[in-house]
């Protein structure tokens, strides 16, 4: 049964639920309301969201471990010639996926018919028909693969059966359980305020799991790279030369560097403009200026990274060439530190303007008249009360604005090219706004990028990169929220 109907089945048992819970409320109060504990559509809620919860729980689990578990099994069943000397199972297991894909396309049989491995003939046929189907297969399909495909097949559809039997039972188990249990007695509402509280807690509970779940797959993808290439070298190296040949010199250095100018530039561009237009939209512009000026900011926030990038490689790269770089002999390319580092500062300015201006206007008006009855101008108020009262919320749009700049992508591929900074050509070079240089996130999805071999350290190298990006922003995070508590303290 395909996943909307399993859906809609749930749904279904719940809006009978919900009614059939009611009525039965109802009926053993002698449909009298005041003999009952609860309102009666306590008791519907509690049939229905009986019937949901664990019937959602267990689908979404079922959807969780299934994959992996069927993944497992397969690879377990491949031969160990089936793997090609510069592959790895997982890569072959990306081709039984897509083969097993492209035959459901194809809707072919689950099983091989054939009592032997099918021929070349037959594996070329299928190949070609696959591409026709849109299912992209570049090497030749193996007959361990295709058999591989053909059980991953099997598993998949025996599991989804499986899958809709359980979810139906729990369903149908968790309906009868709850309606039996309705009477005028039952205390409906206390049961219900508790599982919305559950779910509430699970919710939560998401984004706490989640991003314990990204720390420790990156933990674990970076143990591994530690053990096939120095940590030393990836420290404290100065050169960022991979290569998938076994000579690679993967220093984080050269990317870090790149990542922190270019985020710099862009913050002395972005930080006092949006911080300024902050300033006049909430102290200085009418109600008709701001009116218009603040959403008119607010559009540079929609526009997508692409075009920036695009703006960058087309407008700002070339005019800086032009009008500074080639006139002042430092630099011959529109590609450079300065190019992405301006266009990623006017991406920002509507982060720390928008917040800055939110912020300034929660600062009570009375800290205003205190200041004015004190005899200080209006200049004097927002610099000596204004400011330093809004200061915490200000950190938190810098910060904001500068974990946006470290983790761009498309700006810097566009507009600084994907040339790592060298430390052998000199300091000269390092601090030159006109040189092409790249960020950690341009490097993470270059070696991410084809076919890669998930156990070489050239690829292993992104999870360290991105491991260290998480360490940079969660120092950033601490600082701000030192500085937060120090003047919330001062000025409440």
């Amino acid at each position: 049964m395909p996943l909307t109907w399993i859906i809609a089945a749930i749904l279904a048992f719940a809006a009978i639920g919900f009614v059939m819970g009611r009525s039965r409320a109802l009926a053993s109060a002698g449909r009298d309301r005041r003999g009952l504990h609860s309102l009666p559509s306590y008791y519907g809620w509690n049939v229905a969201l009986t019937v949901m919860t664990p019937a959602f729980g267990l689908l979404a689990l079922w959807l969780l471990v299934q994959p992996v578990w069927i993944d497992n099994r397969v690879a377990e069943f491949l031969p160990d010639d089936a793997i090609a000397e510069n592959s790895t199972r997982s890569l072959v297991m990306s081709d039984v996926r897509r083969v097993a894909e492209g035959l459901s396309a194809l809707d072919a049989p689950t099983s091989v018919t054939e009592p032997e491995r099918p021929d070349e003939a037959f594996l070329v046929d299928l190949k070609a028909r696959l591409n026709e189907a849109g299912i992209a297969i570049a090497s030749d399909i193996r007959p361990e693969v295709y058999i591989a495909a053909q059980s991953y097949r099997g598993m998949t559809s025996t599991g989804s059966v499986l899958m809709t039997i359980a979810v139906l039972l729990v369903a149908a188990g968790g309906f009868a359980m709850a309606y039996l249990l309705t009477n005028k007695d039952f205390r409906a509402r206390n049961t219900v305020e508790n599982g919305i509280l559950i779910v509430l807690i699970g919710a939560a509970s998401i984004a706490i799991l989640t991003t314990v779940g990204i720390v420790f797959s990156m933990l674990f993808e970076t143990w591994n790279f530690f053990e096939n290439y120095s940590w030393r070298e990836f420290f404290f190296g100065t050169n960022w030369a991979p290569d998938f040949r076994g000579n690679s010199e993967l220093a984080i250095a050269p990317l870090l560097w790149g990542t922190l100018y270019i985020s710099l530039i862009a913050l002395i561009f972005a930080v006092p403009v949006g911080l300024l237009a902050a300033i006049y939209l909430s102290e200085y512009a009418s109600k008709r200026v701001r009116s218009v000026a603040k959403p008119a900011i607010e559009i540079l926030a929609g526009i997508p990274t692409i075009v920036y990038g695009l703006f960058a490689l087309i407008t700002v790269g070339p005019m800086l060439r032009d009008y500074f770089a080639q006139p002042l002999s430092l630099g011959e390319s529109s590609s450079s530190v300065m190019t992405a580092g301006l266009v990623m500062g006017i991406m920002l300015i509507p982060f720390v303007s928008s917040l800055s201006d939110d912020i300034i206007n929660a600062v009570p008006q009375a800290m205003r008249d205190g200041s004015y009855g004190l005899g200080a101008t209006q200049s004097e108020t927002i610099r000596q009360v204004i400011i330093p009262a809004a200061l915490p919320g200000i950190v938190g749009a810098i910060l904001l604005a500068a974990s946006r700049a470290i983790g761009e992508t498309m700006i810097v591929v566009l507009g600084a090219g994907a040339a790592a900074a060298q430390f052998d050509r000199g300091l000269g070079h390092l601090v030159n706004p006109f040189e092409a240089m790249t960020t950690v996130t341009v490097k993470i999805v270059s070696q991410l990028t084809g076919d890669t071999d998930f156990a070489s350290p050239e690829t292993l190298v992104a999870f360290a990169l991105g491991l260290t990006l998480f360490f940079i922003t969660l120092c950033l995070n601490v600082l701000a929220l030192w500085i937060v508590r120090r003047y919330r303290e001062q000025y409440e």
